[in-house]
């Protein structure tokens, strides 16, 4: 408790009483600090996220928005690196953050997650840090899964892109869908109905260790439980694999079986 002594005084007929004493405890975040970055057209991670963390004492997500394209393009996925310093400065300027989340799978790709990397710790140097698709090869790992079926939203160009990336790290992509649409604002609105049927779609093609949904616009995380226990296959997503990590590199080690097979699981 502070040891100030109240003091009182009049104005204008309001009896002001100032230096009143407090207590003070650890705060909201005493577990885990996780700030994000998510994308100025982003309708859904921010949703799935607070389901997922809502639950858990102690940690706390803080946000920014960074200035992007709605038209997913290589160039436009590009041109948000410099931003990304600005973007992650003015979350908690000050304060201790222990790990920052950059919100885009496919700009991760096409910019490179090193230098996503050296710009959040441009402005962030102590903190841990993390993309859609840096969570998903961790995800990978922690599943045991080295054949992946991947399902985005994106045109061709882009697809090209995740396809060699993840397949330049080592991992088999035996079947890759899309449903080719490159506006964040109709692929926020696509139902996890058709996700789980595109899900199915990619199994039926080739048999595959997990399923990899990529784009942080597209909802699978509530879903993700039911698909799995369907189809037999673990599958992540963009954003569930992303809360999924965040949590892990912040300490938070809780098993969480209701959000499907990966929270049930520890950083390999």
């Amino acid at each position: 408790m502070n040891d100030r002594s109240p003091s009182s005084s009049t104005a204008e007929g309001m009896k002001l009483i100032e230096h009143l004493p407090f207590d003070t405890d650890e705060g909201i975040a005493s577990r885990a600090r996780i700030g994000l970055m998510v994308l100025a057209t982003d309708f859904t991670i921010e949703h799935e996220w607070r389901a997922i963390m809502a639950g858990l004492k102690g940690v706390a997500l803080y946000e920014s928005r960074i200035l992007n394209d709605a038209q997913i393009t290589p160039e436009t996925l590009r041109a948000m690196e410099p931003r990304i310093a600005a973007a992650t400065d003015v979350i908690l300027p000050g304060s201790p953050i222990d790990v920052v989340a950059y919100g885009c799978t496919s700009a991760s790709m096409a910019i490179g997650e090193d230098k996503v990397f050296a710009r959040i710790r441009e402005a962030r140097p102590d903190a841990k840090c993390t993309t859609p698709i840096t969570a998903a090869f961790a995800a990978f790992h922690a599943l045991k899964a080295r054949r992946i079926g991947v399902l985005t939203p994106y045109r061709a160009d882009v697809n090209r892109i995740v396809a060699d990336y993840i397949r330049a790290r080592g991992f088999e992509v035996p079947v890759f869908g899309s449903f080719n649409e490159q506006d964040d604002g109709i692929v926020a609105r696509i139902t996890p109905a058709s996700v789980k049927r595109g899900v199915e779609t990619i199994l039926s093609h080739a048999p595959v260790d997990a399923v990899f949904v990529s784009c942080t616009s597209v909802r699978l995380a509530e879903a993700a439980r039911r698909i799995e226990a369907e189809t037999g296959v673990p599958i992540t997503s963009s954003n569930h694999a992303m809360a999924w990590h965040a949590l892990r590199l912040g300490g938070v080690d809780d098993v969480m079986p209701q959000w499907g097979r990966l929270f049930e699981a520890q950083l390999a």
